[in-house]
């Protein structure tokens, strides 16, 4: 077993402040938003601890994007299971998940159906903020600038519900889309993050949208 890595004060904070975001909103926070959160001088003091967290083989950093920053599942296992014997509390990383991994989804019919299941991966809860209902491989790179790559695994939480800033799984007809979630008063909007895509308007009613789960973690191309 992997033995957990010391961190600092301030390393751990940051770290808890990452996880943090990706449980609230389905992506990691930028080097400005780490800074505003801690009361840093500027954003290159965040950098820096990333950085050494980095070094320490806890997250690991993704060149190219301002919120490319991943969490290393094994480190954090690790992490995981120490805090938990600290504290006496049952570990977390005992709790095993069987996640389906869906794959294209058909126009119609429930995203948990089995025809559209690829495969089922065991995987430990304590790899995730919130529990997740299902896998959905992400198609595409209108997300890149979210830490999130084609390729990638997002684990995902059944809801009908999610808040503005969130980023979520939506249907759209015969397609099933990662965006980041926008509502105005006449329109919900699906925002990418990368400004090479145009936003998604669906105006209020529209029977071809519906919502069908929130971002909960990530798992990167390549970790399976």
């Amino acid at each position: 077993m992997q033995a957990a890595p010391k961190l600092t004060d301030r390393q751990q904070q940051i770290l808890d402040l990452v996880q943090s975001a990706i449980e609230r909103t389905g992506a990691p926070p930028t080097r400005a938003e780490i800074a505003s959160e801690l009361g840093f001088r500027s954003a290159n003091a965040a950098e820096e601890h990333l950085q050494a967290l980095a070094r320490k083989g806890v997250i690991e950093l993704v060149g190219g994007t301002s919120r490319g920053i991943r969490l290393k599942s094994d480190t954090l296992r690790a992490l995981n299971e120490t805090r938990g014997k600290q504290f006496s509390l049952p570990l977390p990383s005992l709790s095993q998940l069987s996640l389906p991994l869906v794959g294209r989804v058909a126009a119609g019919s429930p995203i948990l159906a089995q025809e559209h299941i690829d495969q089922t991966y065991l995987m430990e809860a304590s790899m995730f903020s919130r529990r997740p209902d299902y896998l959905l491989k992400v198609r595409g790179m209108s997300m890149r600038d979210a830490g999130i790559m084609d390729g990638d695994l997002l684990a995902v939480a059944k809801t009908k519900e999610a808040k503005n800033g969130q980023i979520v799984v939506a249907r759209l007809g015969d397609e099933v889309t990662v965006k980041r979630l926008h509502r105005t008063r006449t329109t919900i909007e699906l925002l990418p993050e990368n400004p090479d895509f145009e936003p998604i308007v669906v105006p209020f009613g529209d029977v071809d949208f519906e919502l069908e789960g929130l971002a909960v973690g990530l798992i990167r191309n390549g970790f399976m």
